[in-house]
């Protein structure tokens, strides 16, 4: 039988169903903390609580770790390693740092014709308050984060350069400026499983948050997409070539937006919303590439 390690995080409900997914259909369940593996580049040889990360079959990446940071790319280049010395690792992880990083993301969607929200990237502060002028109202997001969190709402008027300067201060040297779209107080998660869609949710805000995130009392929705949106969402991903992956799509009165594409996302709302097991799914898909290629 395979021997399939998890990548992720042991107290994540996600990380978790996947591990025991696999344990179910192979009778061997490992959830690997990236923190405690330990990188002999000499040996070529990776060890996670004295199991060697190069004897198992593959390995499949659910969390690298929390919280967001820079920290999780050198995470990804030690499972680099172990993916160019011929571990089967699902998703790769050269595809999953395009993800990682907020910029590379929506640089990445902008230059494949996918529609985002109007954004502006700058390291001025008054560059960045120009655009919120312009804007109106935007949202300060940091380039690594999960569920908004670090996100802040900037009004325009006088007190947005000072305001900016502080979100820079505080960590966010490259300032990521994105209008605030008019939303209907809910967002579309769309996942997919090798480039074909598994299913939809939708996340519905709470009515006292800007935002939809569960971490802001969002609630999990069935949604069944429209033509248009699929075919958005399946455009979406495309160029990042990942195995699972989740986008993250709004629907103001001008026409679809996509938010992001996510490496990580997409388990709890898929069955919380609509009974669908990814985890499971993602098992078998993954075994099913193993044995057949």
């Amino acid at each position: 039988m395979k021997r399939i390690g998890v990548i992720g995080i042991p107290d994540g409900w996600s990380s978790r169903s996947l591990a025991d997914a696999f344990a179910r259909k192979t009778g061997f369940g490992c959830l690997i903390d990236m923190s405690r593996v330990v990188l002999d580049l000499a040996a070529g040889r990776a060890f996670f609580e004295g199991l060697e990360l190069n004897s198992l079959d593959a390995l499949v990446i659910k969390k690298i770790g929390a919280p967001y940071g820079p920290d999780m790319l050198d995470r990804l280049a030690m499972l680099r390693f172990l993916s160019e010395r011929g571990l089967p690792v699902f998703s790769r992880p050269a595809l999953i740092k395009r993800v990682i990083d907020r910029l590379s993301c929506t640089v990445t969607l902008a230059a494949a014709g996918i529609p985002i929200p109007p954004t502006v990237v700058t390291e001025d502060p008054a560059e960045a308050a120009e655009a919120v002028g312009r804007f109106g109202r935007a949202v300060l997001k940091p380039l690594y984060t999960s569920k908004a969190q670090g996100m802040e709402l900037v009004e325009a008027g006088p007190d947005a350069l000072e305001h900016i300067r502080r979100f820079r201060q505080a960590g966010n040297p490259v300032i990521y400026v994105q209008k605030m779209l008019d939303l209907p107080g809910r967002d579309l998660g769309l996942a997919f499983l090798g480039g074909r869609f598994v299913g939809c949710y939708a996340r519905a805000a709470n009515g006292r948050s800007w935002n939809t995130t569960t971490r802001s009392g969002g609630k999990y929705e069935p949604h069944e997409p429209s033509a248009e949106i699929l075919d958005l969402a399946t455009r979406a991903q495309a160029p990042f070539g990942l195995d699972f992956t989740c986008v993250d799509i709004a629907q103001p009165p001008e026409g679809p937006v996509v938010f992001e594409v996510s490496a990580f996302g997409g388990f709890r709302g898929l069955w919380e919303a609509g009974r669908i097991d990814a985890a499971e799914l993602y098992a078998d898909y993954v075994l099913n590439r193993l044995d057949h290629g």
